[in-house]
Formats: structure tokens, sequence, C-alpha cells
């Protein structure tokens, strides 16, 4: 019928903009070479309330609608829908998990950010401990790219304070 055509051509635009969403979020992240550990924790925060904006938006009820009318006339563009939403609910979760483990981090960031240099190195075994179970438990971070780009970061601020240290001493 002709309601199931143009649902199916909303459908489809969503379906367009989504795929968009998730192409853009799996390019790499351009950052500055010096940048600290909290820009990870603000980029996963962001991409954490993106897909869950999207999640909310999927799950709405004018959306629920038009699915379920889709699914009685037996469109064809569900099985692409679903896939979609699947992987949405994927990227959801995985920057859900990833904010809730760099918010374990968080407590050394202020430390690695303003302390002297001898009071810096006090936190790193509690902060390599953290790392450590990081890497162990986190299925993102538990990859050497991820690790390596957290470990990088860390290494940065240290860096960075040292600097500013030496050059306000």
């Amino acid at each position: 019928t002709q309601v199931t055509e143009k649902l199916e051509e909303v459908v489809m635009i969503w379906i367009k903009q989504i795929k968009q969403v998730l192409v853009e979020s799996e390019q790499m992240r351009r950052e500055a070479d010096d940048i600290g550990p909290s820009a990870e924790l603000e980029y996963w925060k962001s991409r954490m309330s993106s897909f869950n904006s999207l999640l909310d938006e999927i799950k709405s009820s004018r959306v629920k609608k038009i699915i379920s009318i889709l699914q009685a006339a037996r469109s064809k563009t569900l099985k692409q829908w679903k896939e979609l939403d699947g992987k949405i609910t994927i990227a959801a979760n995985e920057a859900k998990d990833n904010v809730r483990y760099l918010y374990t981090l968080d407590k050394f960031f202020g430390p690695l950010a303003t302390a002297s240099p001898v009071i810096m190195m006090e936190e790193v075994p509690s902060l390599m401990n953290t790392v450590c179970m990081i890497y162990c438990t986190s299925p993102c971070y538990n990859t050497s790219e991820c690790m390596t780009s957290l470990l990088l970061k860390i290494t940065n601020q240290m860096i960075n304070t040292c600097k500013t240290y030496l050059c306000e001493g």
C-alpha cells in the first residue's frame, strides 16, 4: 500500500542517517600529540551520550509504531533496521563500559595534572594497578591498540606536568 511505501521511505532515511553515525564513530580519532587521559574519558562520555540519545529515539513510541506497521506488512526494510538497531546497542554498551572503566582512573587525573613530580610519582603504583585491572577486565581496553593509546595519554600528562613544574620552579 501507499502508507507502507511512505513508511519504508522514512525508515530508509533513518537507516541512512544511522549508518552515517556508525561510520563517523568508527573513523580514526585525530588528537593532539600531547593530549592527556581526561580527553579519553571525555571522548567516551560524548560517544555514550550520542548513542544513548540515538537509542532513546529508536525506542520512542513514534518509531515503534512505524516499525510495528512495517512488521505487519512484512517489509523487507526491517532486516536492515534490526541489524542497525543491534549495532547501535553494541556501540552504546561499549561506550558505557568504557566510561565506567575510565572513571576508575579519574581520581588520578587531578594529581597527574597538578601535583609536583614527587607527589605524582607516589600515585603511579596505584594508577598502574588500576590500568592493569582495566586491561584484565575491559573488552575494549584489553587490546594493545586501546591500551597503548591510554598509556600514551597518561604519559603525556605526566610529561606536561613535569614541564610545567620545571618552567614554574
